[in-house]
């Protein structure tokens, strides 16, 4: 028991200052969310409700406009469908690492937002940390944050009158804070390029508003055929038994 928990907390201290980033753009986004429902007339109660079983944070600004406009059950399956159809991609990329993560799996699946993601790609558990822990905690928190962004913009979106024009910047920069680290840590380049060419040329191909599923498709498919050369040139960088420095932390325990 006391080695589980001694296992937990060094995951945990471990997995939080790679959050941070992310903390700082949720609770900013998740009180911009809660700010604008509770403009709406909704309780912050609502914004707890939404962050906790939704957690999507694209959808969940949609879904403002879809609460306060005639139900159309159609539109709004949809709509849901189109902005978050990038997650299937998603999914299929984190086959092989949620294949280790026992009971947690399926809260991992459900918490697979694009910040989490970008992490659960860029980062991994220090030596002696055990990594499933360390990827489930990731998650944890960020929905953490979250949550606790949506809980305040709640409450004084109840109570105060907000200019909320511009706030949604703050997930572009999340990103872009992102996406410099991962570039500054791996020295094989051929994924940023790969998502940031790709983002490009289906902007001007297919506009603004529709080139998010095109994009995450010949990213998928790029990488896909030059996954044996990425795999390849991570092996050289890790040689034999670098692999093996979380065994022992992937037993039988399946918590």
């Amino acid at each position: 028991m006391k080695h589980h928990s001694d296992s937990k907390a060094a995951a945990l201290k471990a997995a939080f200052p790679h959050t941070i980033p992310v903390m700082l753009g949720y609770i900013f986004l998740g009180t911009a969310f809660g700010i604008l429902l509770g403009s709406k007339g909704y309780s912050f109660v609502w914004a707890i409700v939404m962050s906790f079983g939704i957690y999507a944070g694209s959808m969940q600004f949609v879904s403002i406009g879809i609460l306060t406009s005639p139900f159309d059950l159609a539109s709004a399956v949809l709509l849901t469908l189109s902005v978050n159809a990038r997650h299937i991609f998603y999914g299929l990329s984190m086959i092989e690492k949620f294949k280790k993560m026992g009971r947690m799996k399926p809260y991992m699946i459900f918490s697979l937002t694009d910040e989490t993601y970008s992490l659960l790609c860029s980062v991994e558990a220090p030596e002696g940390v055990d990594e499933r822990r360390f990827y489930f905690f990731i998650s944890l928190m960020n929905q953490f944050y979250w949550v606790l962004g949506s809980a305040i913009g709640g409450i004084a979106g109840s109570v105060f009158q907000f200019d909320s024009t511009g706030i949604d910047f703050a997930m572009t920069a999340l990103f872009v804070v992102i996406f410099v680290e991962q570039w500054e840590k791996n020295k094989n380049h051929l994924p940023a390029m790969t998502g940031v060419i790709s983002g490009i040329v289906c902007i001007l191909i297919f506009g603004k508003g529709k080139f998010i599923i095109p994009a995450m498709l010949v990213i998928f498919l790029i990488l896909s055929f030059f996954r044996r050369y990425m795999e390849d040139s991570a092996g050289k960088k890790n040689p034999a038994g670098a692999d093996k420095k979380t065994e022992g932390h992937h037993g039988s325990y399946n918590d």
